[in-house]
Order: C-alpha cells, then structure tokens, then sequence
C-alpha cells in the first residue's frame, strides 16, 4: 500500500510538473465585442484589393457610417416605417477591423464565400421558391431570428450584426461557456477529451467540443440542426473556431467552414474582437414579439381580401 500511494504521488507531482512547464491556462474570460463595418465578403468594387491605405480606410468608415445611418429619412412612408428602429438602437461599429482588410474573409484570397455545389443550389432554390409562396402561411415559414430560436449571427459562428455583437467568455476547469447578448444563447463546451455525440443528435448551434493548442482555444463543432444554415451550410456543417487573446483588449476570433456537401471547398474569417465593460443585456425576444402576430394577422387579411 505504501509503495502505491509513493506511485501515485510521483505520479501526481510529474503531472503537476508538466503543467507547471507548459503554462497557465490561457485567461480568455471577459465581456467581447464583435462590431466593426468591415464586410464579411470582399465588395465588387475592391475586387483584387485585400487591405485599404489609412486614407482609403477613414473615407470607408465615414461613407459606411453616412449609408447606415437609419435616421435619414427618404420621405417614403411606407420606407420609414420598415425601418423598424432608430439609429439609437444599432451597434454597427464605426471602423474597419485593425488591418484594414476589405473582408472578413482570409481565405479563399478573393475574399468571398465559395459557391454552393449543385445539390446545395438547388436545394437554396427550391426553399426561396417555397419561401414566396408560404412565408406567411404560418409561424413555421419565418426565419429563426422572427421565432426567438436563434440567430445566425450568434451562431456559432459568431460574426458581426446589426446590434447585440457582444458575448461573454466563462472559464471553469473542463468546461468554457460562452454566452451570447443576441437571443441569450449559451454554449457549455466541455474540455475533457470526450467525443461528440452520436451522429442521429442534432441541436441547433451544434455540439462543440473543445481543447486547447497552445495559447489557443479550438472548439470543433458537428451534429447542426438541418433547419439551421449559415449562409448556405447544411447538416454537414463541420466548424472548427480558434480563440486567441492576442493582447490584454484583444482576441483574435477565426473559423473555418468545411460543409462538402454545402460548398465547393472551405472558408476562413477572422475577426479581431475587443474587450468591453458590457453589461450582457438580456434579449427578451419573446417578451414583445408583436411582429410574428402582427405579421400573420396582416397575411389573414390580405387572405380575406384575396390579395396574398
């Protein structure tokens, strides 16, 4: 007995020595924001250009922040009202992200998402056309986001919206949560080695399992809902993220989107994120949807006055 509790505590000071040597966990926890006016993809108009001059960059953000700017109004009624809110209520960000890339996108160089393969088309196709003939048929033709369920810019992945870009990182042993403003959704990802799921278990945002590479955070995600997509993607969906914190007010967030079945070869984006105070506002969706009410009421009219 006494010769393995001796084994065990060797063993157990070797393992307290290789942490030792290899580094304290990296702290990524802390309140993020994602916001900044640089595209996802590359503009037509840069084509072939993969960063701005300094110069270039400050006419980009005045321009960017002039179109986006909601509070100019066009005299249109109708135009008015759907813009649904003020300028107040938007979270946009004023600048283009640190490098001055002109996407988000680093990977295919061009700076766009690859094209959807045939089947993928197709399917994108038949669920536009379905879309126009049944949207207001019934709660079940609206986007997730009209529904409460969840967001794409939330994700996972997370990228850029229109407001609520923050989320929250919480660090606790074999687990790391991340908490997003947009819809409240959390994700638990355990560290502990274990395998994903089952294939026949799907979920919305997936099921993420992560590990770290050095200093970096990889959470690998498979098991998508098929009534989930991500410009495109299906139930093939294999999303693998990377969390670095590259200074004390930065962390650098990049995914790979590898869906064979979706896109004709893979995609990468990386989006510097910057520390805020926050708080985490809470996204009671569901607490004042009148639109989906609204919405289908206004479709049961126009069913009446057979004018769908």
């Amino acid at each position: 007995m006494i010769r393995a509790l001796g084994l065990a505590t060797g063993l157990a000071a070797m393992a307290w020595a290789a942490m030792a040597a290899s580094g304290p966990t990296p702290d990524l926890e802390g309140i993020w924001s994602n916001a900044t006016i640089t595209p996802m993809e590359r503009p037509s108009d840069l084509a072939g250009k993969q960063t701005l001059t300094t110069e270039e960059a400050a006419a980009y953000e005045k321009q960017a922040v002039d179109r986006n700017n909601v509070d100019h109004r066009t005299g249109n009624a109708e135009a008015d009202v759907a813009t649904a809110y003020n300028q107040f209520w938007y979270d946009r960000g004023t600048k283009v992200v640190g490098s001055r890339r002109t996407s988000l996108i680093v990977d295919p160089p061009d700076g766009r998402i690859p094209a959807l393969t045939p089947e993928a088309q197709k399917r994108f196709d038949e669920k536009r056309a379905w879309m126009a003939e049944h949207a207001t048929d019934g709660p079940e033709g609206r986007s997730l986001g009209e529904r409460c369920i969840m967001w794409t810019t939330a994700g996972p992945p997370m990228v850029p919206g229109p407001y609520n870009n923050n989320f929250q990182i919480l660090q606790a042993g074999d687990h790391v949560v991340i908490l997003n403003e947009m819809i409240h959704d959390a994700r638990v990802i355990p560290l502990d080695g274990s395998p994903h799921v089952e294939s026949g278990i799907r979920g919305w945002m997936g099921d993420s399992r992560g590990h770290w590479e050095g200093k970096t955070l990889v959470v690998d995600t498979t098991n998508f809902s098929d009534k989930y997509s991500f410009r495109g993607s299906d139930r093939n969906l294999h999303l693998v993220e990377r969390f670095t914190r590259v200074s004390p007010d930065t962390l650098l967030y990049e995914f790979t989107v590898d869906d064979p079945t979706a896109f004709t070869k893979p995609w990468t984006v990386q989006i510097p994120v910057t520390k805020t105070k926050g708080p985490i506002f809470e996204y009671a969706c569901h607490e004042g949807n009148y639109a989906m009410t609204d919405i289908l009421a206004g479709a049961r009219a126009a069913d009446k006055k057979g004018s769908k």
